[in-house]
């Protein structure tokens, strides 16, 4: 009896067995088997192009292609390697050491050949060489909005930017030619050839405005070479959705010819400076100082200064052992008798140490976060740097005090541009974005990005009385090189000091400006930084002008016409 249960045991295990095989591994025994006859050359898929938000194609595709070689299937080796070499200009040792290698089935040789190159290679009948189709970036316009753009590497995927972000959205899906082989490798003489064709990725429909972004760029170029700045950078936003019209850093590089052999060059020029680095503001943070000051007031805070209110003619403040100054010497009673506006146009430190001191830290700091201090802002590209705020609970009176005038904090270019357009276009923060829109390759659109509010910051009649207050800093006070005849142009000017080890950097700036238009119905709002201008260094003499060229291509591109 135990002999024949224990047959029927071993007959079970062998039956289980079976059915494995054949049920449950029989579809990968089957595909190995077929792995082992078979061999598969990548067809790269064409990728989605990015276009601004008109159409005008910023990154497209060159036909290009890449070249295989099996080993076992080539006849002549050392012969191959010289061939290979002398078209394609890859290094004939290597290549012939690889091809006497037996640890490898195939060998990538090079991508993005040019069709030339391949006909020469074809002539040649070389055996166990093969080539198939990918393409090879184009970038329209070279180095214009490359830091945003990004670039790819050498198979085809996105390494940086836009590029990088969206790359699951603009690879599209690699098809193969697939074609039987022997044992060793070796294409046999009744080979059948199967064809599966490569899917496109969708395209990127931008915010940019190219041509909005060519003048920033040459508007930045300009300025580079004549403040012998560091470096210098713009933004330029949609103020009504915080849509990204232009973003330009400078120095910059040609996407046509990226320096992949110099990182640390590569690593400096490709960095978005307006996203990435941070910076302590200056005067331009009044802007959301004066915000919080008249939302305050409005909401009846008896802390906070009405708009008439004449602050302390006094130049100085000691706060907590520190002396805060105004610029003006205040002689012969200039700037002496200030309200907020007259504040503002002059950029006296003082009367925002008085601010933010009074509102006290609880209510300054609810504004701060409102206006996405401290945060990342969300935008829809990696590497986003979150700013430096003091944590409020170790807030001094001293810290609070130079807070309100733009310094014991630092922002990112597009955390304050996004701060300033929430003050102005009626007191509404959205996430800002670079995406409009995903299209697919016969122009249809897949989705249509929209635009999210986070927060209301301040009502809508606090943020027309700061616009009207930042009109006249352009009229009338530091911000007149910003000016524009016929058009309602309101912004701030900020001259900062830098830091380095904890110490003012003797004669080191960020100069910058803030503006929009038109300030009591805002579509345009741009910042300019200019980092360690030589010479004049104040943001009214060096970034001002900027925005203002700015503006007045604006003008001239949408056909604007002046106000009355």
């Amino acid at each position: 009896m135990s002999v024949i249960l224990a047959i029927a045991f071993i007959f079970c295990i062998i039956l289980a067995r079976f059915f494995y095989i054949q049920v449950v591994w029989g579809r990968e025994l089957v595909w190995r088997a077929t792995d082992q006859w078979n061999r598969e050359i990548p067809v790269i898929a064409e990728r989605g192009l990015i276009t601004d938000r008109n159409g005008k194609v910023l990154a497209g595709n060159r036909p290009t292609y890449s070249v295989f070689v099996r080993p076992n299937a080539v006849e002549n080796r050392e012969y191959a390697a010289t061939v290979l070499s002398g078209v394609l200009g890859v290094d004939a040792a290597q290549l012939l050491e690889k091809l006497n290698s037996d640890k490898v089935s195939e060998i990538t040789v090079a991508r993005q050949v040019e069709k030339q190159d391949i006909e020469k290679l074809v002539s040649y009948g070389l055996s166990g060489v093969y080539y198939a189709g990918d393409n090879t970036r184009v970038y329209t316009y070279g180095e214009v909005l490359c830091q945003v753009m990004g670039f790819t590497s050498s198979d085809g995927s996105g390494v940086t930017g836009l590029e990088k972000y969206y790359d699951s959205v603009l690879s599209g899906q690699n098809g193969e030619i697939m074609y039987t082989t022997d044992i060793v490798g070796v294409e046999t003489e009744d080979s059948t050839i199967v064809y599966r064709q490569a899917t496109g990725g969708d395209g990127l429909r931008l915010t940019i405005d190219v041509d909005i972004q060519l003048s920033v760029e040459d508007a930045l170029r300009s300025v580079y070479s004549s403040s012998g700045a560091k470096s210098v950078s713009c933004i330029v936003l949609d103020p009504q959705d915080f849509g990204v019209l232009a973003m330009a850093n400078y120095p910059s590089y040609d996407l046509n010819d990226v320096p992949r052999e110099d990182t640390d060059l590569l690593n400096e020029l490709s960095r978005n400076c307006l996203v990435s680095d941070i910076y302590e503001p200056g005067s331009t943070f009044k802007i959301i100082t004066a915000a919080a000051d008249i939302e305050e007031y409005l909401s009846g805070n008896p802390n906070a200064f009405s708009t008439s209110y004449i602050f302390n003619s006094s130049r100085t403040r000691t706060v907590g052992g520190t002396t805060i100054k105004c610029w003006s010497d205040h002689a012969n009673g200039k700037h002496t008798a200030q309200t907020l506006a007259q504040a503002l146009n002059n950029s006296c430190n003082p009367c925002f140490t008085d601010i933010a001191l009074a509102l006290g830290t609880d209510t300054f700091y609810e504004y701060l976060t409102a206006f996405g201090l401290g945060n990342v802002t969300g935008i829809d590209f990696s590497g986003e740097a979150l700013g430096m705020l003091v944590p409020q609970s170790l807030v001094r009176d001293c810290d609070l005090a130079r807070i309100g005038f733009g310094q014991t904090v630092a922002v990112t270019g597009l955390q304050l541009a996004c701060a300033a357009a929430a003050a102005v276009n009626g007191g509404n923060y959205y996430t800002p974005h670079l995406l409009k829109s995903i299209v697919s390759s016969d122009g249809s659109t897949v989705e249509e990005y929209q635009p999210v509010l986070k927060q209301r910051v301040i009502s809508e009649k606090a943020s027309r009385m700061l616009a009207e207050m930042l009109e006249g800093v352009v009229s009338d006070g530091s911000g007149k090189k910003a000016y524009i005849e016929g058009y309602k142009v309101g912004g701030k000017t900020g001259t900062a000091q830098k830091y380095e080890d904890g110490h003012i950097a003797a004669g080191k700036y960020v100069s910058s400006f803030v503006g929009f238009f038109p300030s009591d119905n805002p579509q345009y709002l741009a910042l300019v930084i200019v980092d360690e201008p030589q010479g004049a260094y104040y943001g009214s003499t060096v970034a001002a002008p900027v925005a203002h060229e700015v503006f007045n291509d604006i003008i001239k591109i949408k056909n604007i016409q002046p106000f009355g």
